[in-house]
């Protein structure tokens, strides 16, 4: 093992971090957006909702992610009415086929966690918006979603890191991230301890990275429950007869 090595595989694997990003970041969204219309389905009421989002979980859960992005990246090809329709100039290209393996896969984990996070909501809140005569609609968008992401943050976080961690699996439909990159660096050298060791100590950057994020947005969007200074009074309510 040498230094110099070392240098030259991370300048070499560095230039693939923008699109593992890319990958997470862009599937994390997609997949948000997903799992809160599977959650949205579980807790419906509506039976044929409930059974088809089940079922979307069962399938995306109970399968490997590795024979997902082989089935949308090969199988959907083999199809002819795949190949002469409209959805064909994205299916062809490896980077959408990720894209859409990955977030299909992260909005099924997510969703429960949505779930969760909705669950989670105290009903006396709830009873209280409809008293004070907020639509449905308005209930959600300024009671139940702020207090259910609250709720769902930190598992989100995690979902968010392994969602980093999973890009490395695009490399196997060509797509030159991180991972690429080292498979095509041991490929012409022949050091494959170095060049892992480089690969892993960037995917341990970033998390740790995000994991800070996650962790300073959790701080911002509890206020309440932050340490508060000694001797700091709290307000208390006036009694009968006592001005507010």
């Amino acid at each position: 093992m040498s230094f110099a090595f070392f240098q030259e595989t991370l300048l070499t694997l560095l230039p693939g971090v923008p699109l593992t990003l890319e990958l997470a970041f862009l599937s994390t969204a997609i997949g948000a957006v997903l799992a809160l219309a599977l959650a949205s389905m579980r807790l419906s009421g509506v039976l044929p909702l409930d059974l088809f989002a089940r079922a979307y979980l069962f399938a995306f859960r109970g399968t490997p992610l590795l024979v997902q992005i082989f089935l949308i990246y090969y199988g959907l090809s083999q199809f002819p009415a795949v190949r002469h329709s409209f959805l064909w100039p994205i299916l062809r290209e490896p980077f959408w086929c990720a894209i859409i393996a990955l977030s299909l896969n992260t909005g099924a984990y997510a969703s429960e966690v949505i779930r969760g996070g909705l669950l989670s909501v105290p009903h006396g809140q709830i009873e209280a918006a409809r008293a004070a005569g907020m639509s449905r609609l308005l209930l959600f968008r300024r009671i139940v979603l702020p207090l259910a992401i609250r709720q769902a943050l930190p598992a989100y976080g995690t979902e968010l890191i392994l969602m980093v961690k999973a890009t490395s699996l695009a490399s196997i439909i060509t797509l030159m991230e991180i991972t690429g990159r080292a498979a095509k660096l041991i490929s012409d050298t022949y050091r494959v301890i170095e060049v892992f060791l480089v690969a892993g100590a960037i995917y341990l950057v970033i998390n740790f990275v995000l994991t800070r994020l996650v962790l300073a947005l959790e701080h911002w969007l509890t206020p309440h429950l932050r340490a508060r200074p000694e001797g700091t009074v709290l307000p208390t309510t006036g009694t009968v007869g006592e001005r507010a």
